[in-house]
This record gives C-alpha cells, structure tokens and sequence, in this order.
C-alpha cells in the first residue's frame, strides 16, 4: 500500500481542503459488538481505517493530519485490551512506517511517553526520526495524550521560569503558553472530525481547538474512509469561520 497523494477523488479541488484536520477515531469496541465480534477485532479494522484516511487526506490535500490513537484516559481499560492496542501500534508502525516514509510523510507524536514501555518509546523515536525530514505531509500521532496533561505541563514550566527569574509573569501570553504545548511548530485543527456520533472532544487538543470547525459524525471508526472523510471537508467548507469579527468563508481561511 501507498500513502504518496493521488489525484484528488471525484475531481475534488484540493484548494479547499483544511489545511490541518484532526480525528478522534471513536466506535471500535461498538463497531465489533454490533456484529457479534471481539473488541480486538474493531481496534484491527480501525488500524485498518487509518491506512485509508492518511492516503485519502493526502489525495484530498491535507497538510497536517492528526489522530487520537490512545488517550490518558484509556488506561482505565482492561489490561488485555491495552496489550492488545499496543500490539496493534507495535505491527503499525513496524508495518507501515517505510511506506509512510517512502512517500513523504513526517511523523510527530505527542503526548506522555514517561511509564510507557521501553520498546514503544523507542518504536516512536524511531518513526519521528527516520521521517523527520519529511514534507509532503504531517502525521501527528496522540499517544498517551490528554489536553489538560499537555496545558498543566505548560504551565509548570512556565512557573519554573518565573521562580528562577527568568521570566516576568506579565509576559504571559496566550501565544507564550502556545509555544510550551507539545508541538508548537504544528499550526491549530481547522476541522476536527469525531467518528462513532459522539458529541465532544474528550480531553483532545481544547487549547488549539479554540477556533476550530467541528464535525461529528456517526460512522463508526472501521467504517469511516475517504468518502467520509470528504464528506467531512464539503460540511467544514459550507461553513463560515469569524474567528470573532466578520465571516470568512472556510475554503479561503
């Protein structure tokens, strides 16, 4: 399999596709229950749905693809199913990660990597490493990720600065507090997606979806591919961004 960028499906103009979308891929577990199958089996054909959507965001021209692999919350799992989305992560990226550097695609990762397994930890230096240099797309992965973890960090160092006097605290800006998030370089979500129709972010990136369109739809994770995802990208399009003045249509953004 290939993730280099194709032509655009259905002559889609890729001019007005977001420059950066962001996936919460939720519905796994109800996806397998619906059919009578084990959960291992819904997280399977989720890894599955991910080679889809990162081909299919490079086709439709998305610079910047993010995805909610594995929250801080989902610790509270049964041990046998964490075991098994961390195997899953193991074989993708063991799997996947030539092809995604082979045709172009950085991966950065974010989240806590403290606790974790020493060859997870290792497997993820590996992957933002090798494809480092790469630019035809991002693909950040939130592993082990929470949004208040990430802004509490921020603001820990930044009070570190304060007590060593090295920072006034009156230089505390938002933009200040951009810069000490997980990965400052990256711009914030134009769209963020959520599968499975639920309606809400769950402790993923709140601080960078300050103005970001939301889409909520009730695929299921195995299910969702490119159709959806441009379905997705045509309903953040017929939208209008104000950002708090005037509006501004979404392709133009």
């Amino acid at each position: 399999m290939s993730y280099a960028a194709a032509p655009a499906p259905n002559g889609t103009d890729r001019t007005n596709a977001p420059s950066h979308v962001a996936i919460i891929m939720d519905g796994n577990g109800r996806w397998a229950a619906a059919r009578g199958l084990p959960r291992t089996e819904g997280h399977r054909r989720g890894v599955e749905a991910l080679r889809r959507v990162v081909r299919a965001a490079g086709e439709l021209g998305v610079r910047t693809l993010t995805i909610f692999s594995f929250s801080s919350e989902n610790w509270s799992r049964p041990a046998s199913e964490i075991g098994d989305l961390f195997g899953l992560l193991r074989r993708f990226i063991r799997n996947d990660l030539a092809t995604l550097h082979r045709d172009g695609v950085r991966v950065r990762v974010i989240g806590e990597r403290d606790g974790l397994a020493p060859d997870i930890c290792g497997l993820l230096g590996e992957a933002e490493e090798l494809t480092r240099g790469n630019t035809k797309m991002t693909l950040v992965v939130a592993f082990n990720y929470g949004s208040r973890q990430e802004i509490a960090n921020a603001a820990q160092r930044l009070a570190q600065e304060v007590a060593d006097g090295k920072r006034d605290p009156a230089s505390i800006t938002p933009d200040t507090i951009g810069r000490y998030l997980d990965a400052p370089d990256i711009p914030d979500p134009d769209l963020i997606i959520r599968t499975s129709g639920e309606q809400r972010l769950s402790n993923f990136l709140m601080w960078q979806a300050a103005y970001s369109e939301l889409v909520f739809v009730p695929i299921h994770w195995p299910d969702f591919d490119g159709a959806a995802l441009e379905g997705a990208i045509a309903e953040y399009n017929r939208r209008e961004r104000r950002f708090g003045g005037l509006a501004t249509k979404t392709a133009a953004s």
